[in-house]
């Protein structure tokens, strides 16, 4: 069902996937838009045994997006490296597809809230204040990755 990778050489193995996944701070979740155009956001993450979950407005164009069809890609690049000696870039990137829904449960949606948290927020900030105040409020997105593929490319 999924195209396998042009350039064999270039691709990364599951595991490598998964630590990018793990440690960059973004990527960009496309979804099937307003007229069949294809909209990709920009979204902070967090990566756990093959699902991705996404914090979000609980309305909005993606929220739109996502209820209307459930088939979607994930994209995270990391920063790259320049080797001394050489102009180009070498860099790492992941392309995962899947299904996405919504969190209904509480309970799982405050288990998400504080992986996030765990993330991205400073280890002496008030997490159960902030998770308290904007819980019934906020959406988490579930992708459950069907197929995911990694390379590695050098930009010249």
């Amino acid at each position: 069902m999924f195209r396998k990778m042009r350039r064999h050489a270039q691709l990364l193995d599951h595991e490598e996937c998964e630590q990018i996944l793990m440690e960059q701070p973004r990527g960009v979740l496309s979804v099937l838009g307003d007229d069949e155009y294809p909209y990709g956001v920009p979204l902070d993450y967090v990566y756990e045994n093959g699902v991705l979950l996404f914090h979000c407005a609980s309305v909005g164009h993606k929220m739109d997006a996502i209820l209307a069809h459930d088939k979607a890609s994930f994209c995270v690049l990391d920063d790259g490296v320049r080797h001394e000696g050489e102009w180009w870039m070498c860099f790492r990137s992941v392309i995962a597809f899947g299904r996405v829904s919504l969190v209904e449960n509480e309970d799982e949606k405050r288990r998400a809230l504080w992986k996030l948290a765990a993330k991205y927020f400073p280890a002496d900030y008030d997490t159960e204040s902030d998770i308290a105040r904007n819980l019934a409020r906020v959406a988490i997105v579930r992708f459950e990755i069907e197929h995911m593929t990694g390379k590695a490319v050098r930009e010249k």
